[in-house]
């Protein structure tokens, strides 16, 4: 990571006065290609690793739970499977209900400080995990969990487009994504070797499972504090306020070039307005991404909690599940990226949407059909969890990415990435209920849910994507229509001169 500039000097002189309650943006365009692609690596390098981190340290928080109840979770804490549902409803319901309350603050405060102080608190309560001993406890652990935990995903997609045109912004979301999906595989990987400390002074595995990732969260909370710059007119951290990672040169860089990519960015206002989410709230197309995301997201949801519950039922033992549970998870990272490229290179939102959405739909066919096999035939069983989870995520980040697209300005994109995350959120809500004990090992009638809610999915995303379609050919054909009518006026000119020289 590159070294601070300690000879920053402030960058509002790069800025005109603000008029009434917005902030302006300078634009002045003299920097060559190559000074461009130094500036823009230079970001690269700090803001994707400290944001991609946070979203790991997320995910470790909120998924190691999966591999606790592997352990002796429930015994010891005095809970069945479904009172644990019901706490991972808790888990949902907290982050839904301050989603777009902690994206406000974000948004007034800055990213800097927000994302740091999120790490903190998350990061505190998940090593505080490990002292739950009641029903009570464990229910409140969880929404508190959920309730630190909301507004860091909507918060890093909404950093990371201030920091980048609309195009790079797109593809660094699938990055950001790696975070969660990294964060996923390890922690069944990490638990493994956590989970066999047990009897380590006394305490059971799981125990050490979330004080130790719940304390490496807290550790990650310092490092963005101290290199997590907060924005173009304070591009310092926010432990080390006054030295910025960027000379005043390549802020002028950065920041006119996103201007001229978007200049609805250079009217940032200091507050979301009325306005905002009228426009936010009343486009039926930010809708059905919204439940897009929340008919995939349940069910996967489901699958990911209880996936290594799964997989030790065909019985290869408790650690061995664990880590065999991390495959498939490993495996999405470059199916994951491959799909990403797919879509960014060809400019398929909507037919890799629907692709990734129709393969997770095929996993649970196979999981289905799969189930009832006596487990002499386990590894056509497992084959069925690892294709599962391959598939399970990526549609998501996808669907974030075509949505970002969509929005016409940076106040409605703000509130858009909050409600998409909140649906994916609620998704978690329903999707804690489906697999229950009664249910269990076999998990059949969690399985047909899920084949019915992702058929829903695929249809929606089909009616989003004809709709694009028919818009660009809208867009096309009227485009067309005015250089055609330039081209007539242009005609039109020419022969008024000719006469009139004549």
């Amino acid at each position: 990571m590159a070294s601070p500039d300690v000879k920053y000097t402030d960058p509002e002189k790069y800025l005109p006065a603000p008029a009434d309650d917005e902030r302006a943006l300078n634009l002045r365009v003299d920097w060559t290609k190559d000074e461009e692609r130094r500036a823009k690596r230079k970001l690269d390098l700090i803001i994707m690793p400290l944001l991609t981190l946070g979203f790991f340290c997320l995910q470790l928080d909120r998924g190691n739970i999966s591999n606790a109840i592997t352990d002796t979770l429930f015994e010891d804490v005095g809970i069945t499977q479904n009172q644990f549902n019901i706490g991972q409803q808790m888990l949902s319901l907290g982050i839904v209900l301050f989603e777009i309350p902690s994206n406000m603050i974000l948004y007034r405060v800055g990213p800097g400080k927000w994302l740091t102080l999120q790490l903190f608190l998350f990061g505190t309560v998940a090593t505080f995990q490990a002292f739950m001993n009641s029903y009570g406890s464990f229910i409140a652990t969880r929404l508190l969990l959920g309730i630190t935990e909301s507004g860091f995903i909507p918060g890093g997609l909404w950093t990371l487009s201030t920091w980048y045109t609309r195009s790079e912004t797109a593809k660094r979301v699938m990055i950001f994504y790696f975070g969660n999906q990294f964060g996923q595989a390890s922690s069944k990987l990490l638990a493994t070797g956590i989970l066999a400390m047990e009897e380590v002074g006394g305490k059971p595995g799981w125990f050490w499972l979330f004080a130790i990732m719940g304390a490496f969260t807290v550790f990650c909370g310092f490092i963005l504090g101290f290199c997590l710059p907060d924005s173009f007119r304070n591009p310092c951290s926010t432990f080390l306020p006054g030295k910025s990672w960027f000379t005043d040169r390549e802020l002028h860089i950065l920041q006119t070039r996103v201007l001229l990519d978007d200049p609805a960015k250079g009217k940032k206002k200091r507050k979301i307005d009325i306005g905002a989410f009228k426009r936010a709230f009343t486009n039926w197309r930010i809708w059905i991404h919204v439940f897009i995301s929340l008919l995939n997201n349940g069910p996967q949801r489901a699958f990911d909690t209880y996936a290594p519950s799964i997989v030790t039922s065909f019985e290869f033992g408790k650690l061995r599940s664990n880590a065999m549970a991390s495959v498939g998870l490993f495996l999405q990272l470059p199916t994951s990226f491959f799909f990403s490229w797919v879509s960014d290179h060809f400019n398929l939102r909507g037919e890799t949407v629907i692709a990734g959405l129709f393969f997770h739909l095929v996993g649970y066919i196979m999981n289905r059909s799969f189930s009832p096999y006596s487990n002499d035939r386990r590894s056509v069983k497992y084959f069925g969890v690892i294709w599962t989870q391959m598939f399970g995520t990526f549609s998501h980040p996808l669907n974030i990415t075509w949505l970002s697209l969509t929005c016409e300005d940076s106040e409605v994109r703000a509130l858009a990435m909050a409600m998409v995350i909140m649906g994916a959120n609620i998704a978690g809500i329903y999707g804690a209920q489906i697999f229950r004990s009664e249910d269990k090992p076999l998990y059949l009638r969690g399985f047909s849910i899920n084949l019915a809610i992702l058929t829903t999915a695929i249809v929606l995303a089909i009616v989003r994507t004809v709709d694009d379609k028919i818009r660009r050919r809208f867009r096309k054909r009227n485009e067309e229509a005015g250089s055609s009518s330039d081209q007539v006026q242009t005609i039109e000119v020419d022969d008024e001169l000719k006469g009139a020289a004549k």
